[in-house]
């Protein structure tokens, strides 16, 4: 049988139980064990999968269009599954992958939130997650609406972005995220999912998800959320995985800025800037500064002084428009080139050195 097949037949018996399979799959080597070794230890409500060995109905076809497409299946105990998402208590046993390998074992920040984000939430996600894909970081995140795809686009205008789905590799959800998954895979980043060809995206489905989201990331990002929200369960997901968690404050009077509140009260990582990031993981911060990953200082800085800069000033010193000017300066804030205080613009030296 096909190594590759072998895989997704697999993870099709055990779809959506891919856990169960992860604990068979560290009983039983799968290049070297058969097929059948592994039916004792389907979950009870999966037993009628074991069918699929005498009639495998559409996998086949599904194997061979989804090759085509450039997806194939990497088992736990490979040697090119996500090393970081091996170490978490439920690992996936098989996860299908369309785009590059290598960009699931590079150092990666997790970044989630509200679906129904506000035009400030959308902005920050964007905005970081551009500036942390282009400090080198691969940005994960679930392909959903909101914050989800401002960060899948943001990363994928300066690197790469992994987009893990709540369902099978024939379906994208959304359908309109179809040409996003696409540039993702273009820009050198890749699509993942556990389930099996022919999963709709279920509800049940997108919190087994999470845990994936954050279990191939260092560190999870929270930009809005809800109170009761899956980004908050992504978040208690990372801690209980032993990673990293921070929150972008918002507005008290944001409903979406409460799960943020709740998590910065239990000791979750404050978010202003990418600073912020960098202090956590100075090791990566100077391995990517050494091997020239990160830009020069922005040429925007040559017209800040060292006191108060306004915007008037600012323009009139630029003769840029304004939105372009607010947009540059948004992102040297991010970066932490800058301080925005009131009537306008401080230039950081502790970023200027």
């Amino acid at each position: 049988m096909d190594g590759q097949f072998k895989r997704l037949l697999l993870q099709a018996l055990f779809s959506p139980s891919s856990a169960a399979l992860g604990r068979a799959l560290q009983q039983h080597r799968i290049a070297s064990a058969p097929v059948s070794d592994f039916l004792p230890l389907l979950p009870a409500g999966l037993k009628e999968r074991a069918r699929l060995l005498d009639n495998t109905g559409k996998l086949p076809v599904y194997f061979e269009q989804l090759r085509e497409q450039g997806w194939r299946w990497i088992a736990l105990g490979d040697a090119d599954y996500p090393s970081l998402l091996a170490q978490i208590n439920d690992p996936p046993g098989v996860i299908a992958v369309r785009g590059s390998v290598e960009a699931l074992n590079a150092p990666s920040l997790a970044m989630v939130g509200a679906r129904n984000a506000s035009a400030d939430g959308l902005d920050n996600s964007r905005r970081f997650a551009r500036q942390l894909a282009g400090s080198g970081f691969v940005i994960v995140s679930g392909l959903a609406l909101g914050i989800d795809a401002a960060a899948h686009r943001g990363a994928v205008s300066a690197g790469r972005t992994v987009a893990v789905m709540g369902s099978g590799p024939d379906c994208i959800y959304p359908p309109r995220h179809g040409l996003l998954a696409s540039q993702i895979v273009e820009a050198g980043g890749a699509l993942v999912s556990e389930f099996a060809p022919g999963s709709r995206p279920l509800p049940a489905q997108f919190p087994m998800r999470n845990r994936i989201i954050s279990g191939l990331s260092l560190a999870t990002i929270v930009v809005e959320a809800a109170i009761k929200s899956g980004s908050l369960i992504t978040a208690r997901t990372a801690l209980s995985q032993s990673r990293e968690v921070f929150a972008i404050p918002g507005s008290i009077h944001n409903p979406l800025s409460k799960g943020c509140h709740q998590l910065l009260r239990d000791g979750a990582s404050w978010l202003e800037s990418v600073d912020d990031i960098f202090q956590a993981f100075g090791d990566f911060q100077r391995s990517v500064e050494a091997s020239g990953i990160r830009c020069d200082p922005p040429a925007l800085l040559a017209h800040l002084t060292s006191g108060l800069n306004s915007l008037d000033a600012l323009q009139q010193r630029t003769g840029m428009p304004m939105p372009e000017l607010a947009g540059q300066l948004a992102d040297l804030e991010l970066e932490g080139w800058v301080e925005r205080v009131a009537g306008g613009y401080l230039k950081r030296q502790t970023s200027e050195a």
